[in-house]
């Protein structure tokens, strides 16, 4: 079993993930609440399986971009996860989760057409976001970059393209994005159970980061705000 984390958003979730899906999830939207309730999260899922951290066989933790302080928190308990419990850190890319993500959102909506390109934004200050553009096979046709989007974004695109625009950070453009093929799905939002495939088949590739060096992908430079105390929370039973 795996426990994943995704922070990078004002949204706390928590998923255990089995070799099959997942199996428990918990999330908390209040946007100051991952400091105190990340590990309060993972504990209940955690207890709602009936198991508790030795039983693990890798944490997971999304890697950004997105909130720095988010991000921060999420690598920080998920190496003190991996560190106590001596299992592997994965890192999930958030845009390739949210590309996941958006794949079963559009599943349970039969009406909904399948798209040429997938756009996952998350919102990085005022007209700026965090994007990645993938194709139907979810292959990267843009990496993941910054950009202040305007009414020129996106006009490289063919004109009967079907572009999909999600994530919190779309929602903001969608008065700006001129593309006449463009779709905005306002009600998805970014979860740990996303995480589950990309996730999965890190796990069986074995690619883990390094416990003592990994850092999240911040992407942009840090804007300081207030410290945040106490990101750990509360401790595990090993």
């Amino acid at each position: 079993m795996i426990l994943c984390l995704e922070t990078s958003t004002r949204l706390c979730s928590v998923a255990l993930c089995d070799k099959d899906g997942v199996i428990a999830l918990r999330e908390s939207e209040d946007s100051k609440s991952h400091a105190s309730q990340l590990t309060l999260l993972a504990d209940e899922v955690l207890r709602s399986a009936g198991i508790n951290v030795s039983n693990l066989q890798a944490v997971a933790v999304s890697r950004g971009p997105g909130s720095y302080t988010g991000l921060r928190i999420g690598v920080s308990v998920a190496k003190g996860i991996a560190y106590g419990a001596s299992i592997p850190l994965i890192a999930a890319d958030t845009m390739l989760s949210m590309f996941y993500g958006i794949g079963g959102y559009l599943s349970s909506k039969p009406d909904t057409e399948l798209s040429a390109y997938y756009i996952p934004m998350l919102d990085a200050r005022r007209m700026e976001v965090y994007y990645a553009i993938f194709d139907t096979s979810g292959r990267i046709v843009k990496e993941t970059a910054a950009e202040v989007i305007t009414e020129e974004s996106f006009s490289e695109f063919p004109a009967d393209a079907r572009i999909v625009f999600f994530g919190d950070g779309s929602d903001k453009c969608r008065e700006v994005i001129r593309h006449p093929g463009a779709f905005f799905c306002s009600d998805f939002r970014i979860s740990a159970a996303h995480m589950y495939l990309p996730v999965k088949v890190a796990f069986e590739e074995k690619k883990f980061e390094n416990i003592a060096y990994f850092e999240p992908f911040y992407l942009k430079d840090f804007i300081a705000t207030k410290p945040v105390k106490n990101i750990t929370g509360s401790k595990f039973a090993l």
